[in-house]
């Protein structure tokens, strides 16, 4: 399953900051960031439902996130 979700980073430092975090707490699935886009995409790619899940580790390491329509 793929998630897609609009977020507030903004910078290659902010995704590096993210980098272990995402790592560790999504270790089985794939996840990117388009920072071109206008709403600094986050995908990711789970077999696992856990849009919530994504939504609440950006939020409690200081960013924006929430879920956009697939």
């Amino acid at each position: 399953m793929i998630y897609v979700f609009k977020t507030s980073v903004a910078t290659q430092a902010d995704v590096q900051r993210l980098k272990p975090v995402l790592q560790e707490r999504l270790e089985n699935a794939k996840w990117t960031f388009d920072l071109d886009d206008c709403d600094k995409v986050l995908r990711v790619d789970s077999k696992i439902e856990n849009e919530q899940a994504v939504i609440q580790l950006l939020r409690r390491n200081g960013y924006d996130c929430e879920a956009l329509q697939n």
